[in-house]
């Protein structure tokens, strides 16, 4: 052994092992912790100071959760989405936080009757939260029009004779308004005055009137009216946007973003794990930002358009622990999350990639203990995806299940698993995460190995490759699963549990394999209409404007004329949307079992909001559908690269000026500068977008750039801001 090798294994403390040194320890993702680890008690990170002792203890704390694991460990678990339809009412009720887009009650702050109103107030979420969508009393939705819910039919459900409803609402400013109806009723009672604010709290407040005796029934035909909405939840840190400052919340973005959300379950939740985000999320904020990029990949359908790969909704309570939470979003996009011995955290989604994979040799396990089968208390051969449908208005829904029959008539029977995914609301993405637990299922390779010190890279690593052709030769050069990893230094450093990784998780072919919507039971409001069930929509670009396609079920009624309307979600930029645009579709006729409906041309390059319903023969709307979300995007494709290059650091300190000449591409709009202290394009600096046509020579400016030697980028954009390729500068020297 060469004095090298020896003093290479003494630095990392495998000195007194008799493991043979693993290059992989060089790996720069998962060993940087190490280098430090010299001498006896601690080493410094920021602020705080790292003993041994802990990392030793933490070294390989690996959490997998997808929602069948979850389901079959019994694993905390959110309340079901039947459960925010109806306040909670307790003395003191836990606190509650809600990501996405969902529906949820709440808990009662107050319900007090006097003369003939009933006023209630309902904590929504125990945090800011973007906005209310929609408002339901018991079972019924409803329009709110300036705070006053409009009756179901003339003279009827909350409106007949004098009776009427209105419902309030905050976002969770800090401080916040009170609520004037309420205090002006109540206040000079000591029950609700100026001072019951909610800083912080988004709410929910009711005033509802009395009808006259005989119109009771039909005003309030279940009694006292429960209100519940729908929301779009917590704001989070897009760690993506060199806009978003991590310390400052007014910069936040609403997401549903699986990744994202994940990250703020972790560090900025007031409720879930309280990481700093400065350890947890910065040292490996590259991985991240990866994961997100993948959450956000537009996934094709088999009617045409895309969604995204993992999108996250849900609410959960602090009855419940932050672990819950963790659960049910790592289930929304068969998540891989291990701890690190400096305390970061490192997301691996479910799309297999080369860079997230290790390798163990025969030098680097100790013991095995393989399973060639499984066993009949284990065996499943039919698995049912579960979700939360908003169109059967937030409640659990099955998809299309996948089924083995070969094995089925082997057993005798059906045995059933059911796969679980409650923050899951999207039937597709709910079809495509079963594909995965389906797959891993029916693996027959499964076990458990003992890993020494040398092959701790590949218990932090969600894939491990095999090199293994005399302790295991039948998995040599086998691609394997890490399950969960956890300290074991009895058995040598680590014991990890292990599933041979199956062949084909990753393909999907959306016309073979998305299934079949979910039905919707008919829903009738007020007027005896059906609901329009929302099987599509699509914004269609059209030589720079855009259209929106929408497929919805057919009622099989030909009297219904079918009814779009959108609105721009955000319409001043501060979260307001704006006003709805409606279009009736009167010539459409059903195909197939759809109805395909268009708009005219709506906003290019904004995020809209798009709901469908019918009209009847007598002028009355069904309810409106769940709303949709879609991003009209004028100019979908990316522009050409721009060509010809070059950097050059200017006599001026902290300045140097790009060039490059843009193609000739009529999307051509601009092009963005940046510039790294590395040759890497992944956190390269922004440092802003130079305007020009088509092939023209370009010249720019930058200031503000650290001494020393650097690397430039210049990334071509279309008038839709979507992006072309970096093309790097090379190096260049600034003074």
């Amino acid at each position: 052994m060469s004095f090298h090798h020896r003093m290479m294994l003494q630095r990392y403390g495998l000195g007194c092992t008799t493991s043979l040194y693993s290059e992989v320890l060089f790996d720069p993702i998962f060993t940087p912790i190490f280098t430090a680890v010299l001498g006896t008690g601690g080493f410094a990170i920021g602020a705080s100071t790292i003993t041994y002792a802990s990392l030793a203890s933490a070294i390989a704390t690996t959490a997998i959760s997808i929602g069948l694991q979850a389901l079959l460990a019994q694993a905390p678990k959110p309340p079901k989405p039947e459960d925010g339809r109806a306040p909670l009412n307790q003395a003191i009720p836990y606190r509650i936080y809600a990501v996405g887009r969902t529906r949820v009650a709440g808990a009662r702050m107050m319900w007090e009757a006097k003369g003939s109103n009933l006023y209630s107030v309902q904590a929504i979420a125990g945090h800011r939260i973007k906005s209310f969508n929609r408002f339901y009393l018991n079972d019924d939705e409803v329009t709110v029009v300036d705070n006053v819910v409009q009756p179901l039919t003339t003279g009827g459900r909350y409106g007949a004779g004098s009776a009427n409803v209105r419902l309030y609402t905050r976002l969770g400013a800090n401080p916040e308004t009170p609520y004037a109806e309420l205090v002006s009723a109540l206040g000079a009672d000591g029950i609700w005055t100026n001072d019951h604010r909610g800083d912080g709290q988004a709410s929910l407040a009711m005033r509802a009137h009395n009808a006259d005796a005989q119109d009771q029934q039909t005003a309030f035909p279940y009694g006292a009216p429960s209100p519940s909405v729908e929301i779009d939840g917590a704001y989070c840190w897009d760690f993506r946007d060199p806009a978003q400052d991590p310390a400052d919340q007014s910069t936040w973005t609403w997401t549903r973003n699986a990744a994202i959300i994940l990250a703020w379950h972790l560090c900025f939740n007031e409720f879930g794990f309280g990481l700093d985000y400065r350890k947890a999320l910065l040292p490996v904020l590259d991985l991240w930002k990866e994961d997100a990029d993948i959450c956000d990949e537009d996934i094709p359908l088999a009617g045409g358009g895309t969604e995204k790969r993992y999108q996250c909704n849900g609410w959960d309570t602090t009855e419940n622990g932050p672990k819950s939470g963790l659960n049910a979003i790592l289930a929304t996009c068969d998540g891989h999350l291990v701890a690190r011995g400096d305390g970061a955290r490192i997301l691996t989604v479910g799309k297999f990639r080369e860079s997230r994979t290790a390798t163990l040799t025969d030098a680097d396990i100790v013991g095995h203990n393989v399973q060639y089968g499984v066993l009949f208390e284990d065996e499943c051969n039919r698995l049912v995806p579960k979700f939360t449908y908003p169109a059967t208005n937030y409640t659990s829904c099955d998809t299309d299940f996948f089924e083995d029959t070969d094995a089925q008539i082997a057993a005798g029977r059906v045995l059933t698993m059911e796969g679980t995914y409650e923050w899951c609301h999207q039937w597709r993405q709910a079809r495509r995460l079963g594909k995965r637990d389906w797959l891993r299922q029916r693996q027959e390779v499964k076990g458990s190995l003992d890993v020494r010190l040398s092959g701790i890279n590949a218990v932090y690593a969600r894939w491990v490759r095999l090199d293994t052709p005399k302790r295991l030769p039948k998995l040599d050069g086998k691609l394997i699963e890490n399950r969960r990893s956890i300290v074991a230094l009895t058995k040598g450093g680590f014991t990890m549990d292990f599933i041979e990784h199956p062949d084909g998780i990753d393909d999907w072919n959306p016309a073979t394999e998305e299934g079949q919507q979910p039905p919707v039971p008919p829903a009738p409001n007020a007027s005896e209409i059906s609901t329009p069930v929302v099987n599509l929509i699509q914004a269609k670009a059209n030589g720079g404007s855009v259209y929106i396609r929408v497929v919805v079920i057919d009622p099989e009624d030909g009297s219904y004329t079918p009814v779009v309307r959108y609105r721009v979600a955000d319409a001043d930029g501060l979260g307001t949307p704006g006003a709805w645009v409606e279009q009736r579709n009167p010539s459409a006729n059903p195909s197939g079992g759809y109805i395909n409906l268009s708009t005219g041309n709506v906003p290019v390059d904004e995020v809209l909001d798009i709901q469908v319903a019918f009209i009847a023969s007598n002028r009355r709307y069904s309810n409106w559908s769940v709303t949709e979300t879609v991003t009209s995007t004028a100019y979908p494709n990316p522009p050409e690269e721009v060509t010809d290059v070059s950097a050059t650091g200017s006599v001026n300190p902290g300045e140097a000026v790009f060039q490059w000449t843009s193609p000739n591409d009529e999307t051509y709009e601009g092009a963005r500068a940046y510039w790294n202290t590395v040759n890497s394009f992944t956190d390269a600096t922004l440092f802003g977008t130079k305007y020009s046509g088509p092939d023209v020579v370009n010249h720019y400016r930058l200031t503000g750039i650290s001494a020393g030697t650097r690397y430039g980028f210049v990334v071509s954009v279309n008038p839709s801001n979507v992006p072309g390729d970096p093309v790097p500068t090379g190096p260049f020297t600034v003074s």
